[in-house]
């Protein structure tokens, strides 16, 4: 964790930089990643990079989506164990509701215009970050304590074959490699500040709090939810259920994460929204279709909304794809990623069996 952490702050720190180069003095501005890949790298990799960048992100959209649905039915679930007993047979079902749920409501947040009238969603989004992340780390803590003992070993969970230990920490590497995505919309974050002083040295700030704050979270709810259950730990101590009480609490930290998510979800989409405007009006300059706005009369609101029937149409497919994906499209793409991941402990295997 804490070499993924650093990882993400070099990588961080050289992106800054490319937010204003190669030539300060003209003030030219890269504002997105493929802008500065195309400044300093040519167009055959920006497309590159642009296709790995975005099919991250509308991956990022999917693994969001099915995460919204765990964490409504655990509120479910909680309410259940806690008024029918922790024996009762509480089912897992609704998972495919909640994912429409969460698809309804993306698909309005997904009319925000772009990534600049996102402030308020932002601010929200790292709140409820913050304050489900310190009831997790607070609940492991009790946990350790209320047991008197330390659980777990440092070897993990015991596999019946090298090949299945090697898989699962593969997999487990992949996870801790999910956890800092923010690098991939750094340079249109950065792109939201204001000058001076100038961005790069904000967003500096901004970069070593993130990632300090963020790896206290990821270390401290990890150790002690491996601490307090051992190898019977689940992947998530809010949706796994090794905490039964207080379900009030558990109710209140999931409904955190799913606004989390609500937000994260617009921060990593929009990005895919504006390269799509971006691409259709340079190919179709007088569509009205892709280029005519108009005003729309929101009930309770001063301002008129412009409404884009390009946007309509194509933001309106995406949240439909992303809520349709389903897990077992995810789980294929977990699988390819787990590969690579994979891949590089095979020598550790060969040598364990050479040996």
């Amino acid at each position: 964790m804490v070499c993924f952490a650093f990882v993400t702050y070099i990588s961080a720190f050289l992106l800054s930089h490319c937010y204003r180069s190669p030539d300060l003095e003209k003030r030219q501005r890269n504002y997105t990643c493929m802008d500065a890949v195309r400044t300093h790298l040519g167009e055959k990799r920006t497309w590159l990079c642009g296709f790995l960048q975005y099919l991250n992100l509308y991956g990022t959209s999917i693994a969001y989506t099915i995460t919204t649905a765990t964490c409504l039915r655990a509120i479910k679930r909680a309410n259940c164990y806690h008024n029918e007993g922790h024996d009762a047979p509480c089912g897992a079902h609704g998972e495919h509701f909640y994912m429409l749920l969460f698809g309804a409501a993306q698909l309005v947040l997904s009319f925000i215009p772009n990534f600049h009238n996102m402030a308020w969603l932002s601010v929200v989004a790292a709140i409820m970050s913050f304050t489900y992340a310190t009831i997790g780390l607070g609940l492991g803590l009790a946990k350790t304590i209320e047991n008197g003992t330390i659980k777990g070993s440092i070897a993990g969970v015991p596999m019946s074959t090298p090949a299945q230990k090697v898989w699962r920490v593969a997999q487990a590497i992949g996870d801790i490699a999910f956890a800092y995505p923010y690098t991939l919309v750094l340079l249109e974050i950065q792109d939201t500040l204001k000058s001076p002083p100038p961005e790069s040295a904000t967003m500096q700030k901004g970069n070593v709090i993130a990632v300090l704050v963020t790896t206290f979270f990821y270390l401290g709810a990890g150790c002690f939810g491996h601490a307090a259950f051992g190898n019977a730990v689940r992947g998530n101590l809010l949706t796994g259920f090794d905490f039964y009480e207080p379900y009030w609490l558990i109710d209140f930290a999931n409904a955190c994460f799913v606004l989390h998510l609500l937000g994260g979800y617009q921060m990593f989409s929009q990005q895919i929204f504006t390269f799509a405007d971006r691409c259709l009006a340079a190919r179709f300059p007088d569509s009205a279709f892709v280029s005519r706005f108009y005003a729309v009369r929101v009930p309770g609101v001063a301002a008129s909304y412009k409404l884009n029937l390009q946007r309509v149409c194509f933001r309106t497919a995406y949240v439909a794809s992303t809520t349709g994906a389903g897990r077992q499209v995810f789980s294929a793409a977990c699988f390819v990623v787990g590969t690579f991941a994979f891949v590089g402990s095979v020598e550790g295997v060969v040598r364990k069996r050479l040996g």
